[in-house]
């Protein structure tokens, strides 16, 4: 099987659209880098790796690609300058394959139960709520019952803007007033869920609390709650991050990591920005599977995370 023949050529040119800045300031630079130099040395190398850097991959997860291309000249013993990219190209491949990222090519879920229950973690303004929005289409797009919960309730406009676009995609959000406890709103929205035969559940949580103790205390507070209804949730822990934030993006997912078990990411925001190279530093540092990426403002620019296409997209 292609490459690209699960992605339509619409995704595929969503996702060169996407990652073009980041392309763009990797490889204008790397040009410069290589230029009138005929094999990669140590002075090639230290150019790179301040690229890397500058791209927010981040100064471990570049010292561990450098130290990876060192091995391959060393065991090619002669590696042309004009090879670099595809070097570049084959270890991100390979450094992302170990990192845990496994490649999906539906947004279909597990059947072993119902409903799927989706917790969703992240700070304001990284783009959760639109995050919600586009995976609850992508869910009833496959065919899936979807249940919305609106359990973010300290922020007066979280639970409008849930609310806005539960509308929009056609999907049931339960919901209660500003200040009302969290948790209550996880029960309700599991019990109508269940009672509803509902496939997924997915479950918005307040996207900052004054401390990382509150924090922690009201993730966990709510999933002891859920699983008063459906012992499994959540199945997955979903924290979103603003890839246009670069190292803060790596603060967020720390503390995050910190305040409760997450299970997987999504990386919101990488159109229109160079810091593409986010993606591959919080992948190997954290070892969290990045479930999805996030390129652009329509319903179907949130796309499922393929390393592969990723890659060669990054580097075609």
């Amino acid at each position: 099987m292609g490459l690209f023949s699960f992605f339509s050529t619409n995704k595929k040119e969503t996702l060169d659209k996407g990652l073009q800045q980041t392309k763009s300031g990797l490889f204008s630079k790397l040009a410069r880098v290589i230029a009138a130099k005929s094999k990669i040395n140590d002075d090639v190398l230290d150019n790179l790796e301040e690229i890397l850097i500058a791209s927010d991959v981040g100064v471990d997860t570049t010292l561990k690609i450098i130290e990876r291309i060192q091995c391959r000249v060393a065991r090619d013993k002669y590696v042309t300058t004009e090879e670099l990219d595809l070097i570049l190209h084959d270890e991100i491949a390979a450094m992302l394959t170990e990192n845990n990222n496994i490649d999906s090519d539906s947004f279909a879920l597990p059947e072993t139960h119902k409903p799927y229950v989706i917790m969703v973690v992240g700070v304001n303004g990284v783009g959760k709520t639109t995050t919600i929005g586009k995976l609850a289409y992508q869910f009833q797009k496959a065919g899936l019952k979807v249940y919305l919960g609106a359990a973010d309730t300290f922020r007066a406009a979280a639970v409008e803007q849930l609310d806005v676009w539960g509308k929009r995609v056609g999907v049931p959000v339960v919901k209660q007033c500003m200040g009302a406890d969290p948790a209550s709103v996880a029960f309700d929205t599991l019990n109508s869920a269940v009672a509803n035969s509902a496939d997924v559940v997915i479950i918005d949580t307040a996207g900052r609390l004054h401390n990382k103790i509150n924090l922690m205390n009201e993730l966990t507070k709510i999933k002891s709650v859920m699983r008063k209804v459906v012992p499994t949730a959540p199945d997955e822990v979903l924290l979103v991050l603003d890839g246009s934030t670069g190292q803060n993006a790596f603060e967020q997912a720390k503390q995050f990591t910190k305040a409760t078990e997450v299970t997987s990411l999504a990386i919101t925001k990488l159109d229109g920005t160079a810091k593409g190279g986010v993606v591959l530093g919080i992948s190997d540092q954290f070892k969290i599977p990045v479930k999805y990426i996030g390129l652009g403002e329509g319903l179907t620019d949130l796309q499922l995370f393929n390393k592969k296409a990723f890659v060669d997209s990054l580097f075609s």
